[in-house]
């Protein structure tokens, strides 16, 4: 899965470099591509925001091959650019909900909460509307001549509760078990969202969290 996102990636980066008119691009990541993290500085709250990169090694110990096939693909859409002098923004949205989402796309959803207990536990299980979604690239590519750069975190809600992770299973048609498991989130090693700097470049701002 990894090596099939890497390669949809640079296929897509390199015909967006050769094709003359397109002098910008927006790029789609995720939110797995940064929220696994294995250097935990147990007196501190760790920061997840948009210079937070997973780790490769756990995502393979872990065999989060969705997370690590964003973050390669991310990180080669950043190498392309970068070579070819393409203007280039990234986004990374948490779990897409919506009316109707889920259902329709079984694959990415059931991809993506591969680890959805362990995300749940360490405040990193988050969720954005589709539509949130769609105004956040638009806005972003609109920015880009302006105050857009860089990677952008994308979400307008942390499951924080066993209630919401309830309330999400259901959305998804999924046990509650797989996304909370019989435990609270009361985890050693919490770490803090932070969508701030997309926050920041909307007019319309989603709901924001955390100042960094």
């Amino acid at each position: 899965m990894a090596e099939i996102e890497v390669n949809v990636a640079e296929n897509v980066m390199e015909a967006c470099a050769r094709t003359p008119s397109i002098k910008r691009c927006v790029f789609t990541s995720s939110l797995a591509a940064c929220i696994w993290q294995d250097n935990v500085n147990s007196e501190l709250t760790p920061i997840i925001n948009h210079g937070s990169w997973s780790s490769e090694s756990l995502c393979i110990d872990k065999k989060l091959w969705y997370a690590l096939g964003k973050m390669r693909a991310e990180k080669a859409a950043w190498r392309i650019a970068n070579e070819r002098g393409l203007k280039l923004t990234t986004i990374c949205p948490a779990l897409i909900t919506g009316p109707e989402f889920c259902p329709r796309n079984p694959t990415a959803t059931i991809a993506y909460l591969k680890g959805a207990q362990e995300m749940y536990s360490n405040g990193l299980l988050a969720t954005i509307d589709v539509k949130k979604v769609a105004e956040a690239h638009e806005c972003v590519f609109k920015e880009m001549n302006g105050n857009a750069y860089g990677r952008y975190i994308c979400f307008d809600n942390v499951i924080d509760a066993q209630s919401e992770a309830e309330k999400l299973a259901k959305e998804i048609g999924m046990p509650k078990e797989k996304i909370c498991g019989d435990a609270s989130n009361n985890s050693l090693q919490r770490f803090e969202l932070s969508n701030k700097k997309l926050c920041r470049l909307m007019s319309r701002p989603i709901r924001c969290f955390s100042e960094y």
